[in-house]
């Protein structure tokens, strides 16, 4: 005989692609469907394996941030720092001052580093300019990318402070720096025009260095960088070792969520195409036999059957590439958002790896039954034909006859035991689908929780600071010596005028000090709280919030660094002052490395809160309240702001889309996996179906006949699948928080209740039934004469 693709062996192939055009569309689709998931959940992990390194990498990032006094060192001495021994690039010097944006709508933005560039390209973190472009001229401002927002889009206007004589910058370009070196960018002219008594012009150097790979090299480049100039000049420098430990944390709880919705994927791929490819060609074994009767042989039948397979499949797997990258640019775009990175894209070896593995796993599909079919005898394939073997599932269709249903109902219910490994395999598919959407749901509950959970401080309607300005949305307090140091007086006068304000509901104190803690070296954040703190209360972990002096909450993190737990005291020193606290609660806080210190005010006398977080009475606008009591404040030298109400965080809306996107492409692919299998049922059945026809059966209960035939089987997979997503989630969310260093709170593990697992146990019911519904529709219109002259 011919190769595939031509004469009769050819021919053949291409009459069962064309002669099969349901099972071919389902092949093609569900290849497409696996891939595309594939290549998104792929691609997704790629983006979050090591994201701050893969975007530092490529835009030069500074190793050293590096900020100078000018006045202790001319521009020349300063730039004849980039030949250092060590240094391998540089870039600078840039005039550096600060500025506190207040948007169009009056809102504060924390204080922002403005940094004097002519352009975004440089030796030294070579700026991703994203959209827009470079500030040419004054009145011009560049944002961080993780600025874009409502108040803050191209062609949008902001202020450089809330003082009346305060200059307007329109924004023009957003771009990012993997290295933070700056929030804000702006010709060098503007920015020491911005220049002031109270936010002098620094010189900002970046470098380069080599090596630059831990701690102690970065503190040796340091160190050759201050004896290069005066004593004094170096005012300060940051390390790129901070910003990667933070992406990277970032990063981490994303890597087990990819990996348990890869896993999925990847089983319920196999499952669906194994399941789709086999059936297709253990339908067509009467097909097979005359093939052999004709002259085939036996390794021609193989091939041509691994053929039909694999060309509906590599069309599929075509589309399935194209469509996973087109799903994938939006989830990367909102990555490179969350993880402050350089423009990610789909990595190449995703695009070839993934089609070779789906090629691989149709040809096994194909060629085992392939196989099994060119070894059947030419008489018992042609005997066989498609029908099941006899008398399987007579027992079954005997016991759903005893039931009180309608005989088409039991009917189909009995149906799937004529095929029991096709059973099987829809089966596992609406299991899997069913534990997607189970996982999924929680996963986004919990997501949410975590939201609601981080950053309390962030609920209160109303910031107010004493004897300075209000903090923005997200910026922590102004940290303290702790010592009221002549401010106390002031301080009472503020907390007094928030108490008499109109309209206050609640409010409490808080400032925040660095303390030494025994068993860590270096200093730590504590926030000391005044007055019952009501909603600003972090989320237990274990124990119970503090009540009372001498008591402290930390986190996981610490718990673990200091092999410390509940009920163990610590010795904490702030300033002069050391207190023995004992720990009575483990909190939900992951902020400052997870070494953020919670106690109350009063276990360290002398100290005021700079503070205060206030919540409004019903019906009274934020707004408003923090415009009158400015006024009142004015003169204590107070401020007032009213709080946005808190967004999701980037990451969670991108785990929610991610959990969204996967789940409903697994859910289809489950559903076409259903699809298949009652397509091989229906046409195997036809001349079945043209007797139930003849002998009185309606078009309508022809249709239930066919939805019960899965009925059942959505019924075992619901029961199957909601267990088995809820033990995923209790699995994966736990991982998820190790890897951001925390444990987690009852509000973010307990999201099931009773109504939604009832619910998501029906999930499986209607994969099933919506899988069944065209071909009981195409069994339905199927006209008696000619369903009972097929055979």
């Amino acid at each position: 005989m011919s190769r595939i693709g031509a004469g009769a062996l050819g021919r053949v192939v291409r009459s069962g692609v064309g002669r099969r055009r349901v099972q071919t569309l389902v092949i093609a689709v569900a290849t497409m469907m696996a891939v595309a998931s594939a290549v998104v959940a792929g691609s997704l992990m790629v983006a979050a394996n090591a994201p701050f390194d893969h975007a530092f990498t490529q835009q030069h990032g500074a190793h050293i941030t590096a900020q100078f006094d000018p006045a202790g060192a001319s521009t020349a001495r300063i730039k004849a720092t980039g030949r250092l021994d060590g240094v391998t690039a540089s870039a600078g010097p840039y005039p550096l001052t600060t500025i506190h944006p207040v948007g169009r709508d009056g809102g504060h933005v924390p204080a922002t580093t403005l940094a004097g560039r002519s352009g975004p390209d440089a030796a030294v973190d070579d700026l991703n300019l994203k959209s827009g472009r470079w500030a040419a001229k004054p009145g011009e401002v560049v944002l961080d990318s993780s600025f874009t927002g409502p108040a803050f889009r191209l062609g949008s206007t902001l202020k450089t402070s809330d003082a009346a004589d305060a200059a307007t910058l329109t924004v023009v370009g957003l771009a990012t720096s993997a290295s933070k070196t700056a929030a804000a960018w702006a010709t060098p002219a503007q920015v020491r025009a911005l220049a002031s008594k109270d936010t002098p012009v620094t010189s900002q150097m970046l470098y380069r260095l080599e090596p630059a790979g831990t701690k102690e090299q970065i503190a040796e480049g340091r160190k050759k960088l201050a004896a290069a100039v005066p004593s004094g000049a170096l005012l300060g420098t940051e390390s790129y070792l901070d910003a990667k430990r933070a992406a990277d944390q970032g990063a981490a709880p994303t890597v087990p969520f990819l990996i348990a919705f890869g896993v999925l994927g990847i089983a319920m791929s196999v499952i669906i195409v194994g399941s789709v490819v086999s059936g297709a060609v253990g339908t067509s074994l009467r097909r097979i036999g005359i093939l052999k009767a004709v002259g085939f042989t036996p390794r021609e039948v193989v091939r041509a059957y691994v053929a039909q397979a694999l060309i509906p499949a590599g069309i599929g797997i075509a589309l399935g590439v194209v469509l996973g990258n087109l799903l994938a640019v939006p989830l990367l775009d909102d990555t490179e958002q969350a993880y402050g990175t350089a423009s990610l894209s789909v990595a190449w070896w995703v695009d070839v790896v993934v089609p070779l593995a789906a090629l691989l796993v149709v040809g096994v599909a194909a060629l085992v039954p392939a196989l099994r079919a060119g070894r059947l005898r030419t008489v018992e394939a042609i005997a066989v034909g498609r029908a099941p073997r006899t008398g399987r599932g007579r027992w079954a269709h005997r016991a759903a006859g005893r039931l009180p249903l309608p005989r088409a109902v039991t009917y189909g219910l009995a149906s799937p035991f004529a095929h029991p490994v096709r059973a099987v395999a829809m089966l596992l598919a609406v299991a899997f689908g069913t534990v997607a959407a189970t996982f999924a749901m929680g996963l986004t509950a919990s997501l949410d929780a975590v939201g609601a959970a981080s950053d309390p401080e962030e609920r209160a309607a109303v910031t107010v600071v004493a004897g300075g300005r209000a903090a923005g949305p997200g910026q922590p307090p102004p940290a303290t010596d702790g010592s009221a140091d002549g401010t106390a007086a002031d301080t009472a006068k503020v907390r007094a005028a928030v108490e008499a304000q109109a309209g206050t509901a609640s409010s409490y104190g808080l400032t925040q000090s660095e303390v030494t803690v025994g068993g860590i070296s270096g200093t730590v954040r504590a926030s000391l709280y005044q007055g019952a703190t009501g909603s600003g209360g972090y989320e237990m972990i274990a124990g119970h919030w503090i009540d009372g002096a001498g008591q402290l909450v930390v986190s996981t993190r610490f718990l673990e660094r200091t092999g410390s737990e509940i009920g163990d005291t610590v010795r904490v020193t702030l300033k002069q002052q050391k207190r023995t606290l004992r720990i009575v609660g483990e909190a939900f806080d992951t902020s400052d490395d997870g070494l953020h210190l919670h106690a109350d005010m009063g276990t360290f006398p002398g100290t005021a809160p700079q503070t205060f977080l206030v919540d409004v009475k019903a019906g009274v606008s934020p707004t408003a309240y923090a415009e009158k009591l400015s006024a009142t404040l004015e003169p204590l030298g107070g401020d007032a702001m009213a709080n946005d109400p808190s967004d999701q965080e980037g990451m969670i809306l991108i785990l929610n889309t991610m959990a969204a996107l996967l789940t409903l492409m697994l859910v289809s692919v489950a559903g076409l996996g259903v699809l298949n299998s009652v397509v091989l049922d229906t046409r195997e059945r036809v001349h079945d179906l043209g007797v139930c026809k003849a002998i009185g059966m309606s078009p309508r209960q022809i249709v239930g006949l066919v939805l019960a035939s899965v009925a059942g089987i959505g019924v075992v997979g619901g029961l199957v699948g909601v267990p088995a997503g809820f033990a995923l989630h209790g699995f994966v969310l736990p991982v998820m928080g190790h890897a951001a260093g925390t444990g987690l709170p009852p509000s973010v593990m307990d999201v099931y209740g009773a109504p939604q697992l009832v619910l998501l146990g029906f999930a499986g019911v209607v994969i099933a039934l919506l899988g069944a519904l065209l071909p009981a529709g195409w069994a339905a219109r199927a006209r008696t004469a000619t369903a009972l002259r097929t055979e």
